[in-house]
């Protein structure tokens, strides 16, 4: 399995489900009227330029609704494509192609248009520095895992892909519990355990470097503000000899801000707009 390849149960697990949102309670009462024995070739082709993503996905739906489909790739998951660019070919009986074709599609535009705008993001990041893009997770329910997929497709990290990974300390938590105790509590209770640490101004940064904080997310700071932390972690590691946290910008990272962001020196830079508001890349399944 590639490294952009989602969890194969995953893959099964929502293509399951989109095709019983299609085709219950009748099925595809459309092309059941087509000829018994008509067969089909079609092409994927993308109308417009990207990174592809989501072809795992494709597959599965069609491999679930009749093993009598083939598909043969021609491009594969973080691939860039170009217009018109055939990057997959179907071929079989002629209903199932045209029953699994908008499932397969929406998969496929959806994730690839995630994959598309994550490699503009990353290639913005790369221009300014060494941060990398890291995804959040804010992503729809029940497609994290794609989702995810997609962003390293695109080119890019992924952050906790879920509550149960590791520590995180966001404003309201700190509000209850305060950082030093946060950290110390963290670490007591689940040793071995990633503890991230929110810091909205340099104060609270050097309350999580003192307390051990593994990672900082820096919030809503100016490209400014993010290289003043990036010298106080600098600072501070030189004088006290402590472990240098993972630093990440988070708030206001654009593709038009990030090579800022980047030069600043931090170590990744996390944006929602990769997964909650990408749009999907335009594919279309041409039938020969």
């Amino acid at each position: 399995m590639a490294l952009a390849d989602p969890h194969l149960h995953a893959v099964r697990d929502a293509v399951t489900r989109a095709l019983a949102e299609d085709l219950s309670p009748l099925g595809d009462i459309t092309s059941a009227l087509l000829p018994v024995g008509a067969t089909a070739v079609a092409d994927f082709v993308p109308r417009k330029a990207g990174v592809l993503a989501g072809t795992r996905c494709a597959t599965e739906v069609f491999a679930q609704l009749d093993p009598g489909v083939e598909v043969t790739w021609m491009a594969t998951d973080g691939d860039t494509v170009a217009v018109e660019q055939i990057v997959g070919t179907v071929s079989g009986p002629m209903a199932s192609i045209l029953t699994g074709e908008r499932t397969a599609l929406n998969f496929l535009c959806h994730l690839s248009g995630i994959a598309t705008i994550t490699r503009r993001f990353a290639d913005a990041a790369a221009s300014g520095g060494a941060a990398r893009i890291w995804d959040t997770r804010k992503t729809t329910p029940g497609l994290r895992t794609l989702q995810k997929a997609a962003v390293r497709a695109g080119g890019a990290v992924n952050h906790r892909g879920n509550l149960s990974d590791w520590v995180m300390f966001k404003d309201n938590h700190l509000a209850v519990l305060g950082i030093a105790e946060a950290v110390a509590s963290a670490k007591a209770t689940w040793p071995g355990r990633l503890v991230h640490v929110e810091a909205s101004d340099l104060s609270q940064l050097a309350q999580a470097l003192e307390a051990g904080a593994d990672a900082v997310l820096l919030d809503n700071m100016t490209p400014e503000e993010a290289r003043s932390a990036v010298d106080l972690v600098d600072d501070w590691e030189g004088a006290k000899g402590g472990r240098r946290p993972l630093l990440e910008c988070s708030g206001g990272i654009t593709v038009e801000t990030a090579a800022a962001y980047s030069a600043s020196g931090v170590d990744l830079l996390s944006s929602s707009q990769i997964t909650q508001s990408a749009p999907a890349l335009d594919i279309g399944l041409d039938i020969r």
